[in-house]
């Protein structure tokens, strides 16, 4: 058996590479959630999301990656190979995006509105809302992992990579893009081509420079620059000489004093179960993740165990959510890239410890001051067009068209935030029809993309009692306000009380629950009675390429 070697130069590339990542997803969250304007009481204040959410959160990341680096370990002793790369765990990306402003900046509002709590209260209210939803979501995971291959059987390919793909191209992508970097282009471009030349394009830079560092260099180095010269670019948040001490690691208070122990949890649960439907598809997609994952390892000489693999990422989600996390862990899709640096175990463990010392010691509060978004969120671009490509090359291309249809309920949501940023909803944009009609569009979207992704896919291989049974599950989700919800912000209730909310105009009437269940139920009748039918659809395996006369 030749002896382990855990530690090479690679891991050093593979670390900043791991740890950029991680950090990115921790800054896009408090960028998501938090106002510089302490008097604002619609989002989070900064402070509050560094010591309260993000410990937590780090948590499941140490959790994950020790637990990845010693499979590392016990992998090289089983095989008695000495080359073993530890598999990569991190946040996940998309589902951060879904956490914020479609969990906690609603549940924050509930609590603002609703109960009648302080700014301070609310805060406390939507964060164990969001802690329980992670708690719940690691939970599934855990008792999921081991029916992942039936998961992969059961919901088309097209289905969960679809409603990926919108969230990259739509999200993790364009919005960084529309509202970090093109703010401060000198900034984020030229931090931008860093990430294109290196990790897209895969081009060596000079000295063997890892690329995810390279661009946070470059940029964070014109930022500051600017800022030195003669404040280019609008001044630090906090001058560096007033940047606050950072406040030590705590977990959650089990209960706050300020509420009832009973009324305040029952308030938190009933609230974190509206959210559910909107987390659980995330929790799908990063099981089926993992499995592909796992077999990318296996691929490149690395045959993990799956099961081991995916209950990793469950419990540390769980132990993450006890601690007051609120983001989901997930392995990363880049096991081969970070074989190909030449890492082994050592850079998961270096990431560990680094994020574990950095919430322990409130390293976050000095980082989150020091490094610009502009220059930090070129590397969510990388991951949108990474997570896109990688949608499209692992679905059948047969299912190409379901896969595009999956993207359009997420520009719903997309033009929807365009028109709030424009002052749309002051204008009364969204309560015309066409408003309306974008704005039920948009609620759900991410259960949408799935459910018509799955639909296509299963008509394109012909079989329209299954594309029938999804549509009568869009039907019930539609009926109760899981998709398209017209209300603002969306809530899962009954028609009932729905209606009661909506205006009298027909016009506006339309977008009632019962319209958009009847919709499906229709649809869905219309593909059994086809069933009636022999079908003249020509089985998948026997489908054509068009030739040069279709293409016209």
């Amino acid at each position: 058996m030749a002896r382990y070697r855990w530690a090479r130069w690679g891991d050093v590339n593979a670390f900043f590479g791991l740890m950029l990542d991680n950090l990115t997803v921790m800054i896009l969250l408090a960028a998501l959630i938090t106002s510089p304007r302490p008097e604002e009481d619609k989002k989070f204040s900064r402070d509050f999301v560094l010591t309260q959410m993000i410990p937590g959160t780090a948590l499941g990341v140490v959790v994950g990656d020790l637990i990845y680096t010693w499979m590392a370990f016990r992998l090289a002793r089983r095989t008695g190979r000495d080359d073993v790369t530890a598999m990569p765990l991190g946040l996940d990306t998309p589902s951060t995006f879904a956490v914020g402003p479609l969990v906690l900046l609603p549940a924050l509002q509930t609590g603002l509105v609703q109960h009648h709590l302080s700014h301070q209260e609310a805060m406390v209210f939507a964060w164990h809302v969001g802690a329980v939803l992670l708690v719940w979501v690691g939970l599934f995971k855990t008792v999921v992992a081991p029916l992942g291959a039936a998961v992969r059987r059961w919901v088309p390919r097209a289905g969960l990579l679809g409603s990926l793909a919108a969230i990259a191209l739509a999200l993790i992508a364009f919005l960084p893009l529309w509202q970090h970097i093109a703010a401060i282009p000198v900034v984020g471009i030229a931090s931008l081509v860093v990430v294109f030349i290196a990790l897209v394009a895969r081009r060596r830079l000079p000295g063997g420079v890892p690329g995810a560092l390279a661009a946070a260099l470059v940029g964070v180095g014109i930022y500051w620059a600017g800022q030195w010269l003669g404040g280019w670019f609008g001044g630090p948040i906090v001058p560096p000489a007033e940047t606050p001490p950072p406040a030590p690691w705590r977990l959650p208070e089990p209960l706050p004093p300020f509420a009832q122990s009973w009324a305040w949890w029952e308030a938190v649960l009933k609230e974190a179960l509206k959210y559910l439907p909107i987390m659980l598809p995330f929790a799908l997609a990063t099981i089926v993740g993992g499995i592909d994952c796992t077999e990318s390892a296996a691929a490149a000489g690395d045959p993990y165990n799956t099961r081991t693999i995916l209950l990793t990422e469950g419990v540390a989600s769980v132990l993450a959510g006890l601690a007051g996390g609120v983001i989901q862990n997930t392995p990363y899709i880049g096991h081969p890239a970070y074989k190909a640096m030449g890492g082994r175990a050592a850079y998961c463990l270096a990431t560990a410890v680094f994020v574990g010392l950095a919430g322990l010691f409130g390293w976050f509060a000095w980082i989150f001051q020091w490094l610009p978004e502009a220059a930090l969120f070129t590397i969510l671009v990388f991951i949108g067009l990474e997570i896109t490509a990688q949608s499209y090359l692992a679905t059948p291309s047969r299912h190409m068209p379901a896969l595009a249809l999956a993207v359009m309920p997420a520009l719903a949501y997309l033009v929807l935030v365009g028109v709030k940023a424009l002052g749309g909803q002051a204008a009364g944009v969204q309560l015309s029809p066409a408003g309306l009609a974008l704005r039920s569009l948009a609620n759900g979207f991410i259960i949408t993309s799935l459910l018509w992704a799955s639909v296509l896919a299963a008509l394109l291989d012909g079989r329209l009692v299954r594309a029938a049974l999804y549509m009568l599950i869009a039907a019930g989700c539609s009926l109760f306000g899981i998709i398209h919800s017209p209300l603002d912000p969306a809530a899962i209730a009954l028609p009932g009380q729905v209606l009661s909310q909506i205006p009298s105009e027909p016009a506006l009437r339309c977008q009632s629950p019962y319209h958009w269940t009847a919709a499906y139920l229709i649809g869905a009748g219309l593909l059994m009675l086809l069933t009636l039918w022999p079908s003249q659809t020509p089985k998948p395996n026997q489908i054509a390429p068009p030739g040069p006369e279709e293409h016209g």
